[in-house]
């Protein structure tokens, strides 16, 4: 049986793992394990968009079923490991492992421990146990539709992306932006950076430096999928005077004047509707949310773009081409590529 904690660790190095952990109430009191909810992050929530709306929308899922949350906050891969085990040690009523870091633990913790939910957030192992329950993401079909935006505004037709990774799910954000691009204006040359390094996912000052390297190229649109980095990408916007993409929640704010659109995500609809049904006793399976089922879409697209302070509400002749793509795509008719997929 696989050990997520190493050999020889004792108690003590256990509780001592739980890195940055926090405790966060929902209504009603803790009752004991059963009625408890554990999340666990890959890395540091900090400013982190994607993982400030997973925990929001956890603490939403609890407090609908008078539940308790806490977080803990893991560095780097091993803390993750020991996280998980210091979790599996508490006996929740459910453990939510939040991104694909926790794809090889998904594989072996829920067989190992067959009484304990569970739930992966935005990634899944294949043929995942009864007990663990999945949310995923056609993220990229959100993402080619900002492509799309890019391929009509850019004036260089040349375009670029600065994203954590260069890993196949990592391309969901970077490969169907410039695939976007090109299926409007087929002379649009496509350029993705990655930031890499130690800490990829929160990275302002490699993500900045990317980004600035791209402007240098001559790119003139950028899609920012570096998480907590995407603040370097945005400043090195508006300093190399091009402009940029946001991921996962509205992030036009954060550099005013400089951010054309978000490829959405509502990662705190999924958990919400994956722990409702969890502690409704239909847990297990895979849920998909797509453009059909409004789990993913742009800043562009919502009923309040005029306020958003997105550029793109400067340009509803684009919007207008936007929304027959992604028609499509609901339809049926246009299926977009996922670049993760074998």
């Amino acid at each position: 049986m696989r050990r997520l904690l190493a050999i020889g660790l004792g108690a003590a190095l256990t509780v001592m793992a739980v890195t940055g952990c926090s405790a966060d109430s929902g209504s009603g009191s803790s009752g004991g394990g059963s009625s408890q909810i554990v999340v666990i992050t890959p890395n540091p929530v900090g400013v982190d968009a994607f993982l400030k709306l997973s925990v929001d929308g956890s603490k939403a899922a609890a407090k609908a079923q008078n539940a308790d949350v806490k977080v803990y906050e893991s560095t780097d891969p091993t803390s993750i490991s020991q996280n998980l085990q210091a979790a599996i040690d508490a006996k929740p009523k459910l453990i939510i492992a939040i991104g694909f870091n926790f794809d090889d633990l998904m594989k072996t913790a829920p067989v190992d421990n067959p009484d304990q939910q569970f739930l992966q957030v935005d990634s899944c192992p294949e043929n995942p146990a009864k007990n663990l329950t999945c949310a995923r993401f056609k993220e990229y079909e959100a993402v080619y539709l900002a492509g799309v935006e890019a391929g009509l505004l850019t004036k260089k037709n040349a375009i670029g992306a600065v994203a954590a990774l260069d890993s196949p799910f990592i391309h969901r954000w970077t490969d169907p932006f410039g695939e976007g691009a090109k299926s409007v204006n087929p002379k649009t040359a496509f350029t993705p950076l990655f930031v890499g390094g130690n800490n990829p996912f929160s990275d302002p000052a490699r993500a900045n430096a990317q980004a600035t390297t791209l402007g240098q190229k001559g790119v003139d649109y950028v899609m920012a999928a570096s998480s907590a980095g995407n603040t370097g990408v945005f400043q090195a916007a508006k300093a190399g005077g091009f402009n940029a993409f946001g991921v996962d929640v509205n992030e036009c704010g954060k550099q005013p004047g400089v951010v054309v659109d978000n490829a959405i995500k509502r990662v705190d609809v999924a958990i919400e509707n994956a722990v409702k049904a969890i502690y409704g006793g239909k847990p297990g399976g895979v849920t998909e949310y797509g453009l059909k089922e409004d789990g993913v879409g742009l800043t562009g697209l919502e009923d309040d773009v005029a306020s958003s302070g997105c550029l793109i509400a400067q340009h509803p002749d684009v919007l207008a081409k936007v929304k027959e793509a992604r028609d499509q795509i609901v339809a049926g008719t246009l299926t977009i590529k996922d670049p993760a997929a074998a």
